[in-house]
């Protein structure tokens, strides 16, 4: 009875130890899914940084080339140097053609200045002319007055004189049949002689006032003259006044030419714009480099990502701002802690499920696939504090997700 026992017990302790070890695999299985779920894992990942082509603005030969191929620079580093006498040439014709331009200014300041002296001067010249119109014209008028003066002064007195005339030749018959005194006719002539004087002093006062009137005339017509002649020569001054418009309008371009020239010149040096890594170096002194042509690269090493491509079913573990934990292959041993930066919201479409869009109709493939794979998405992990000397761009890595 006792061996039966004893192998009834064996049996029944090897259940047991079967139990268990089922039992404890499907816990460990259900645990390790948890785990993965909770904190997804991928080796489909790689290294990345930003990197931008470094390009020279300005063409010409390379004069100088400080940096070699994979070589570590700094922020502010100078990178290579191109020939810059034509551009430094280019910088003083621009400053020289602002000084004569600034020259040409002050002249034509002077210039306008003394013209618009002649103007003031044309200008007092009128007023004086037009004064003299005046003075002459009241002369004229003045003579008019003593003309019209003398001229009745002029028949008064002849007026006097043919009466006296009269009176001698009407009384000098009567005095041969003693009608009239000798007396008489005596006062009656020299009555007559005085009146013929009067007259022609009369006359005499008439063609002076007539000559001075037509003097006056004169006076004033050539005063009218001057008067003339001034107003044209002020007419004439002030269209001589220039402006400065065309020459001020050209200092804007003159300014741009020399802040194009400085700027152009400034560009034969190019500098690092950040902490970076050389790479694709692939120019030499003394080679042309032209504008807009890449001669090397550099890597932003400033900042690295670990993207990861995590299947879809996992995104739904995985939020911006989650810790993450990033391995690569040149050092599978070391950690490196990230965070969740960014979760990709497309990739290309397979063709092999969708078919291929294009214009006109969808093109759908007719074949089925029974195993159907699914999507990776990108999520990018920004490393914290990475090593300089370490990490490459497209370096294999290892990143799982820890959680916040």
């Amino acid at each position: 009875m006792e061996p039966t026992s004893n192998h009834t017990k064996g049996i029944l302790v090897g259940r047991i130890l079967s139990a268990l070890i089922v039992t404890g695999a499907i816990v460990l299985g259900l645990v390790v899914v948890y785990h993965a779920d909770l904190h997804p894992r991928t080796d489909d990942s790689e290294i990345l940084a930003n990197f931008i082509g470094i390009a020279p603005q300005v063409e010409g030969p390379v004069a100088r080339l400080n940096v070699r191929d994979n070589q570590f620079v700094k922020k502010g580093d100078l990178l290579f140097e191109i020939d810059d006498r034509p551009y430094r040439y280019a910088l003083e014709k621009s400053i020289s053609e602002q000084a004569t331009l600034e020259g040409q200014i002050s002249d034509e300041r002077r210039k306008i200045a003394a013209q618009v002296s002649a103007v003031s001067v044309a200008a007092a010249n009128i007023l004086s002319t037009e004064a003299d119109v005046n003075r002459w014209a009241a002369a004229v008028e003045q003579a008019r007055a003593e003309v019209a003066s003398a001229e009745q002064g002029v028949s008064r007195v002849k007026a006097e004189w043919l009466y006296a005339s009269n009176n001698l030749h009407r009384i000098e018959p009567l005095l041969v049949k003693q009608f009239v005194t000798f007396d008489q006719v005596d006062r009656a002539r020299t009555s007559e002689v005085a009146q013929a004087q009067s007259l022609k002093q009369a006359e005499s006062q008439l063609r002076q006032a007539q000559a001075a009137l037509k003097s006056a005339l004169a006076q004033e017509e050539r005063a009218k003259a001057v008067l003339t002649e001034s107003t044209a020569q002020h007419q004439q001054t002030q269209n001589a006044v220039t402006t400065l418009d065309p020459l001020m309008n050209q200092r804007g371009a003159r300014v741009s030419a020399i802040e194009t020239a400085r700027y152009n010149l400034n560009n034969c040096r190019v500098y690092a714009p950040f902490d970076a890594r050389v790479t694709n170096l692939t120019i030499s002194e003394g080679a042309y480099a032209h504008t807009g042509q890449q001669v090397f690269t550099l890597i932003d090493a400033r900042t690295w990502w670990a993207v990861a491509n995590f299947r879809e079913g996992q995104l739904q573990h995985i939020t911006p701002g989650m810790r993450a934990d990033v391995y690569v292959m040149s050092k599978p041993n070391v950690r490196f802690s990230g965070v969740v930066d960014s979760i990709g919201f497309g990739v290309t479409p397979d063709e092999d499920v969708i078919g291929r869009l294009q214009p006109g109709l969808p093109d759908v493939q007719r074949t089925l696939n029974w195993v159907h794979l699914a999507s990776r998405y990108p999520v990018r992990v920004r490393v914290e504090n990475p090593p300089p000397d370490l990490f490459r761009v497209s370096e294999s890595a290892v990143v799982v997700i820890r959680g916040l």
